[in-house]
């Protein structure tokens, strides 16, 4: 199972709606995909519309249950380790833990089954965050093409370069998805240039634009792929997952 910690430092840049559009695609392609919902904010959870009536990713963090017991298939292809607000106090418990970067990690050992696992991780670079830092070996940088959520993707490479020393020197940042792009805004156009020429060749081809679409979809429990199939962000998405499965060769 090739494991991808889908992130951003900053809120609201789409990451949520990108990394569970992004899996239902490779879903419908074919691929068992594992969506792990590590964000106290359960935006994720909420958009697929599914409950954490077995527990929650709290419980599988602190030992009480495992992944097995907690993993809802959302479809045949696609399953999800939901969230909950229950999370957030969490956090702050977990760090008196022995070991507490490697807790998601150990946690997960057991899983097969899967083709991919996508982490939907929170907007901060707290712990949680580095728990997926330290199990994946790819990272999927969602990033909204405005210089405030540019800035703060200097403190993610900070961070991973940091993870990379001391936990996890296999982890590596495998591609950066544009999201909420505008082509009729110059601002746009040009951080995606200075993106392109930072992260060169990581930056995935297949763009997404800012449709309202997108964010109705999710108030519904629905994928776009089940609320708007004939609609453009359907196509943007199924190129996107296209072009994740050609890059990742998975």
């Amino acid at each position: 199972m090739k494991v991808y910690c889908c992130l951003n430092q900053k809120g609201g840049v789409g990451k949520s709606t990108t990394t569970y559009n992004l899996g239902a695609g490779l879903a419908l392609l074919g691929r068992k995909v594992l969506l792990v919902d590590l964000d106290p904010q359960a935006n994720m959870t909420r958009f697929l519309g599914v409950t954490a009536e077995n527990g929650s990713v709290t419980k599988l963090l602190t030992g009480e249950k495992e992944a097995k017991d907690i993993i809802v298939k959302r479809s045949e292809n696609l399953a999800i380790i939901p969230s909950s607000i229950s999370l957030s106090g969490a956090e702050f418990k977990l760090f008196a833990e022995p070991g507490r970067e490697l807790l998601l990690k150990e946690a997960m050992e057991k899983v097969k089954g899967y083709d991919i696992c996508l982490i939907d991780c929170p907007p901060s670079l707290g712990l949680l965050t580095v728990n997926a830092l330290t199990w994946a070996k790819n990272i999927i940088i969602v990033l909204q093409p405005e210089f405030a959520p540019l800035e703060g993707v200097a403190n993610l490479v900070d961070t991973i370069r940091i993870v990379k020393q001391r936990l996890n020197k296999h982890i590596e940042i495998s591609g950066v998805i544009i999201t909420m792009f505008d082509s009729r805004i110059k601002l746009h156009k040009e951080v995606i240039t200075e993106v392109e020429k930072h992260f060169v060749k990581k930056v995935y081809t297949t763009k997404i634009a800012r449709r309202s679409i997108l964010a109705e979809a999710p108030s519904h429990g629905k994928s776009i792929f089940e609320y708007a199939p004939k609609d453009q962000a359907c196509k943007a998405f199924t190129e996107l997952a296209q072009e994740f499965i050609k890059r990742s060769g998975k």
